[in-house]
């Protein structure tokens, strides 16, 4: 469940196993909780007597381990402060360095043990700990042991947890929203906040999965971008404007729209707008233009389109096993019970329906939902 500074691996494949996990609760009518952990200045508080130990525990040979003894050994790096001044650094790992991040990894990775009964996954030191049940009471108390547990994993690991920032979250999306939980504390006897949004590995999660607040976000960054462009658009020629869009704009609606794409239409339509706008500074369109002639104008898919254009390349990249394994187990080939023209192709196992009292008419399945499958 480590997600950072893997092959294959990324931001998107991590939160869309998580959500997988939540919602799968949430189908169940269980409640769900989850802890965002954020620690403090992770990457330079590598101690390095502890990594070495980690090394040797591994079975890496000697020479290994002293090479990596000697990596690590007088380090130093430059502070001006009225003057020069060189300081030894006895503690991290270089960060921008390609060696770095894989000795974070050997050191960090054994904290996942500590979950016990909840679920937990890693993106480097970006840790969610969640976990879900039939009561409130239930989820608490089981999250409350786990997050001890990991507490004291840090704390040998000589990790400082930063309170101010580690926020718990109760998703409550089909069942009645409960009082506030405040019962999380950390060691210290302090208590975490509870927060109703939370940015998770560049995502906005809220605790309806209503993703409103990503694309607030989201459209509130592409339109001062777009008013940027059209400010200054006497500076650029059409080729520079097509570029410029292409490479500022289309790459923040395409990360993680496989995650936010089962938000509502009402939502997702007001990202299409700011897209149309993008379009039209490039082509100097007027605001009348239907869109499907906007799209033919730049030979640009519509945002649905680019979305589930990536959603299939994730099944397809899944069904290669090129995708991590945590996703690979949640897709299932379907073997056919005869021999038909349409067994030539390959057909997923569609999970049971849930039954409709279950669902909120303003909810819809996480993309790992046999809804989505069935459309393919």
């Amino acid at each position: 469940m480590q997600s950072g500074f893997r092959a294959g691996h990324g931001c998107t494949s991590a939160t869309l196993k998580v959500l997988n996990d939540i919602v799968t609760a949430i189908d169940k009518k269980q409640y769900c909780a989850a802890i965002f952990i954020d620690l403090a200045k992770a990457f330079n508080s590598v101690n390095h007597h502890i990594l070495i130990g980690r090394l040797n525990s591994l079975g890496f040979s000697n020479d290994c381990v002293a090479w990596f003894n000697n990596y690590f050994s007088d380090r130093v790096q430059c502070v001006k402060s009225e003057g020069l001044l060189s300081l030894v650094i006895s503690m991290g790992v270089p960060q921008g360095s390609i060696l770095g991040p894989t000795p974070f990894s050997v050191y960090i990775n054994d904290v996942a043990l500590a979950a016990g009964e909840s679920l937990i996954h890693l993106y480097a030191d970006d840790t969610i700990l969640y976990t879900s049940g039939p009561s409130l009471d239930s989820v608490l108390t089981t999250l409350q042991t786990s997050f001890n547990a990991i507490q004291l994993s840090f704390c040998s690991l000589q990790l400082l947890l930063k309170t101010s920032k580690t926020k718990c979250m109760l998703f409550n999306q089909l069942l009645p929203a409960p009082a506030r939980p405040s019962s999380i504390t950390t060691l210290d006897g302090s208590y975490l906040e509870c927060v109703d949004n939370y940015k998770y590995l560049g995502v906005w999660l809220d605790c309806k999965l209503s993703f409103q607040t990503h694309i607030k976000h989201l459209q509130s960054k592409v339109k001062s971008r777009i008013g940027f462009l059209f400010h200054n658009k006497a500076s650029f020629t059409h080729a520079a404007k097509h570029t410029l869009v292409k490479l500022t704009i289309l790459p923040i609606l395409d990360f993680g729209d496989v995650i936010y794409k089962i938000a509502s239409n009402t939502l997702l339509n007001k990202l299409d707008a700011v897209y149309h706008s993008a379009i039209r500074f490039v082509t100097k369109a007027p605001y009348t233009t239907h869109h499907c002639d906007l799209y033919a104008l730049v030979d640009w898919p519509s945002l649905h389109t680019r979305r589930q254009t990536h959603w299939l390349q994730v099944i397809y990249k899944t069904l290669l096993g090129k995708d991590p394994p945590y996703l690979s187990s949640l897709v299932t080939i379907a073997a056919p019970t005869c021999s038909t023209r349409s067994s030539r192709y390959i057909s997923l196992v569609t999970p049971k329906p849930i039954p409709p009292l279950a669902v909120s008419p303003s909810s819809s399945p996480l993309p790992m939902t046999g809804t989505n499958y069935k459309n393919l």
